[in-house]
């Protein structure tokens, strides 16, 4: 499993206080929104408030691609991934 992955499934389980799940219950290729995970908008934004706190990344929530983004855990360390690289490269630390 991705360290990114596994890091994300514990952001979402502890931001969202879901007590019964645990990191290996969450695939990483499992819908987060609906199906799957079964959340909702809130817990979208407070996942997001979470991502921009920890790894300083943030999307337009209006965005189409946002809701590919967050559609699952593989997606989002994708995401996340980009982001932090993109950051990094602006800030010469690559």
């Amino acid at each position: 499993m991705n360290e990114l992955e596994q890091e994300l499934k514990q952001l979402i389980i502890d931001t969202l206080d879901l007590e019964d799940i645990a990191v290996a219950d969450i695939d990483s290729h499992e819908a987060l929104f609906v199906e799957g995970l079964g959340l909702d908008s809130i817990d979208a934004l407070e996942l997001g408030l979470a991502l921009q706190k920890r790894y300083g990344v943030k999307g337009d929530a209006d965005s189409e691609q946002i809701k590919i983004h967050f559609a699952c855990v593989h997606n989002l360390a994708l995401f996340v991934n980009a982001q932090t690289s993109t950051q990094a490269d602006e800030k010469g630390e690559h």
